[in-house]
């Protein structure tokens, strides 16, 4: 695998870019080329976007070269943040956009080796694709795109100009996660047929009070926040601002006061995939991971509550099958189907389904994982599956993994964080162990730094290999969900060779609506 992208068509976007730099809010400088620091670009600069290029910043492997946000508010709340946390980087120091596009059009001038993404879902595949068409390697955030056509677009781009990616579903790196997927990889669950998934999002507003937001006159759009750029590929509409204090939908505690911008977006089809999209890229990681799951045959929607035309539903029951499939892991041994069933909106599993979950526990977990074998069952009761519990046949309670006696005889087969041993060392940088380490990931795998993991034939975890099929069955979910029928007419039949359903209705959600100019 190549470090850095120096391709003929490195050199040639590099020369067209050489024209002209278009930056917003002055302070411009591009540094110093060529001091070993990978030169990285930050699209999202505050709530997850922080997260994500923070931890880069303070492991001394990157130069932050620009910043872009449609919300120009955001470069002074992310130097405030950083002045609260302690960290002394001027981010007036570094060029910042409110259009993508313009950011994307100077990558050349900038030197942008990597970027990291964190907006809005619609926008992940437009942004990402396009700066992996510039050998710009790319770390999304979850859910890696929003629609089933941009996931075959977005994978068919990375391969084809050989640029590291990597998922945002940070948990993947904890050594507690990895070693739960060794634990069901070893098979000591038996023949599993069975999972549950469940959350307790949305905690944003979706459903009949999210699409009553959406009506009447426009509201005023607030001073630098490019709504133009914010709706991207998305049809037009009016820009709407806060709940009106005590609508359906309305959140008290301030977490989704305003209808889009910021965070409330994630319920409307439109913008987001829904408390589905949003979670199951961590709450589904572990039972995937761990049963080597592939390609989704069928999705049926069991329940749903409060449903709308323009937002996801605030609750519901999605059953997917997963179909039958030989180990990679354990070569010649056949896993057979499995059916996930996702719950949402505060839906739980049957407390019948897990006593040894609910003995040692007290009741049924408010958000986890539980797979269910013909030896026992495994539980994760946090949504990043960091620490897993296990009960055996015949076991009253389940226990920590790292404590029974069975699992401590399952081999250590999956490189963790802090084997320094194993080629994945804290010198990597200074938040090289724990969750902070996915991040640190993507930028060895540029370097060129650690173990290519068997799984993903690369040196992320996350990479395509990965992300894509686990993506493929969220979205085929959400397209169930977005259809909102119980009965015959919420099952669908998913052909992922062919790319399409077998039924007409869920077809007309597979491509995204792309507006004029952000053609990509």
């Amino acid at each position: 695998m190549k470090t850095l992208n120096t391709s003929r068509r490195n050199f040639l976007r590099g020369m067209a870019g050489a024209g002209a730099l278009t930056a917003a809010g002055g302070c411009f400088s591009i540094g110093c080329k060529g001091d070993g620091r990978i030169r990285l670009a930050a699209v999202g600069v505050m709530g997850k976007g922080y997260t994500d290029w923070l931890p880069m910043l303070k492991s001394g492997l990157v130069k932050i070269v620009a910043f872009c946000d449609c919300d120009y508010g955001k470069r002074r709340e992310a130097q405030e943040a950083l002045i609260r946390d302690g960290v002394d980087f001027d981010m007036c120091s570094v060029p910042f956009y409110t259009d993508y596009r313009k950011l994307l059009d100077d990558a050349g001038v900038l030197g942008i080796q990597a970027i990291t993404v964190a907006t809005t879902d619609h926008t992940h595949a437009p942004i990402a694709i396009q700066a992996m068409k510039q050998g710009i390697h790319v770390y999304v955030e979850k859910p890696l795109v929003r629609t089933l056509w941009e996931l075959d677009y977005f994978n068919k781009t990375a391969k084809e100009y050989g640029v590291v990616t990597q998922m945002g579903n940070q948990g993947s790196s904890l050594p507690g996660f990895r070693r739960g997927v060794e634990v069901l990889n070893s098979g000591i669950l038996g023949d599993v047929t069975e999972v549950h998934v469940w959350t307790n999002r949305p905690v944003w507003p979706q459903g009949a009070g999210a699409a009553a937001a959406t009506k009447g006159a426009a509201d005023a759009i607030p001073a630098g926040f490019n709504w133009n750029t914010w709706l991207a590929t998305a049809a037009d509409r009016p820009f709407k601002g806060a709940y009106a204090p005590g609508a359906k939908g309305y959140d008290p505690w301030n977490l989704c006061a305003n209808v889009y911008h910021p965070f409330s977006w994630r319920g409307f089809f439109d913008f987001g995939c829904g408390a589905f999209g949003d979670m199951a890229c961590h709450t589904m990681n572990l039972p995937f991971r761990g049963l080597e799951l592939t390609t989704v045959e069928k999705a049926e929607l069991k329940l749903v509550e409060d449903t709308s035309d323009v937002a996801f539903p605030m609750k519901s029951i999605v059953v997917m099958t997963y179909k039958a499939r030989e180990s990679k892991v354990r070569p010649g041994v056949k896993l057979p189907a499995v059916k996930l069933t996702w719950y949402d909106g505060n839906l739980k599993p049957s407390a019948d389904l897990m006593p040894q979950v609910v003995a040692a526990q007290g009741k049924v977990p408010n958000t986890g994982c539980l797979v269910i074998g013909t030896n026992g069952v495994l539980c994760s009761t946090n949504d990043y599956g960091g620490d897993s519990f296990i009960a055996l046949k015949g076991e009253k309670k389940v226990v920590n993994i790292k404590d029974h006696e069975a699992c401590k005889a399952v081999a250590h087969t999956i490189q963790y964080r802090d084997d320094s041993s194993e080629g994945l060392a804290a010198a990597s940088g200074a938040a090289a162990v724990s969750a902070d380490g996915h991040y640190i990931e993507f930028l060895d795998a540029i370097r060129g730094v650690g173990p290519v993991f068997a799984e993903t034939h690369s040196r992320c975890y996350s990479d395509v290999d990965y992300a894509i099929p686990q993506m493929e069955g969220i979205l085929v979910g959400c397209v169930a969900q977005r259809i909102g029928k119980t009965g015959a007419e919420g099952v669908f039949h998913w052909d992922s060779a062919k790319q399409a359903f077998a039924e007409a209705a869920p077809n007309a959600f597979l491509k995204p609506y792309i507006r004029k100019g952000f053609e990509f």
